[in-house]
């Protein structure tokens, strides 16, 4: 029998939704994301995050949990709510996908 570490079990099953979705259909739904996250999801107003390079398990729980009502905002909420599974999994694909750099300061 074949026993993988468990880091590496934990690790498969984080990036697997990434893989079973459609990247460039999260691109095409992102324009909608692009009035407040920008058009590649970095933010221009300090008070709107950044999706770009954000993991895709972060961006796909955040959006069904505005969807559900776990966590609350107005436009959120009203812009997730027509999105099914599979929408929230390619956008979130989509913004995961773009790699997204940080410089340390020195």
């Amino acid at each position: 029998m074949c026993r993988l570490p468990v880091f590496l079990l934990v690790s498969l099953s984080v990036s697997l939704p990434a893989f079973a979705a459609d990247i460039e259909n999260g691109r095409k739904l992102a324009r909608q994301c692009s009035v407040c996250h920008g058009k590649i999801g970095v933010s221009k107003d300090p008070e709107v995050p950044n999706l770009a390079g954000q993991s895709a398990f972060y961006l796909e729980k955040s959006l069904k949990d505005y969807r559900s009502g776990a966590r609350e905002d107005r436009r959120m909420t009203l812009i997730v709510e027509p999105l099914t599974d599979e929408d929230i999994g390619d956008l979130a694909a989509w913004f995961a996908s773009i790699e997204f750099t940080v410089v340390a300061p020195e």
